[in-house]
């Protein structure tokens, strides 16, 4: 029997495996031309994409933050709250991509992207990792990503979040070696 609250399938990332996700994805984004700009979505996106504008030589970098209001009514289909969100003249006439660490439902993703095209720019989806399982749009997926998986991704930026703090993991103090 599962343990209820716990994710049936974690998978625990090093330093080591999010290199080689954006050694992955930098040739795929390099062959539909450079980027302009770049939206990192709050806060899953800012370190992918600090890596990739870093990668590819973007500097022009802006963030959105999006908040879908958790209710009874809405539910999966409440609309989104842009708690932050570039001027349209900072994107008008841009090629954009827009980094996120996780396409889980794709409300965000696919949000932020709606946003940016309205703002005058072509816009492009880049995440990690893409559960295709989860996703709310049979039509919709991103652009580029580096893994489709199942799995609920920590992410070694968020450890204290993900299996330790689930008690998946009983970490024993480190012996004194005085």
């Amino acid at each position: 029997m599962g343990f209820p609250n716990r994710p049936m399938n974690q998978k625990l990332l090093t330093w080591s495996d999010v290199d080689a996700l954006i050694d992955l994805l930098v040739p795929q984004l390099k062959s539909v031309g450079s980027f302009s700009a770049m939206v990192m979505i709050t806060r899953g996106g800012i370190i992918p994409g600090g890596l990739l504008a870093e990668a590819l030589g973007i500097n022009h970098l802006l963030t959105a933050a999006v908040d879908f209001p958790s209710t009874e009514l809405g539910g999966l289909m409440a609309f989104p709250s842009f708690l932050q969100f570039p001027e349209a003249d900072l994107l008008v006439g841009r090629k954009t991509l827009i980094v996120d660490d996780v396409w889980g439902s794709g409300r965000t993703s696919i949000s932020v992207r709606e946003r940016v095209t309205a703002s005058g720019a072509t816009a492009f989806n880049c995440v990690l990792h893409f559960n295709p399982y989860r996703s709310l749009f049979s039509k919709a997926k991103p652009d580029f990503y580096g893994e489709a998986t199942d799995a609920y991704i920590v992410y070694p930026w968020e450890i204290d979040r993900g299996m330790f703090s689930l008690g998946a993991f009983d970490p024993q103090p480190l012996p004194d070696i005085n």
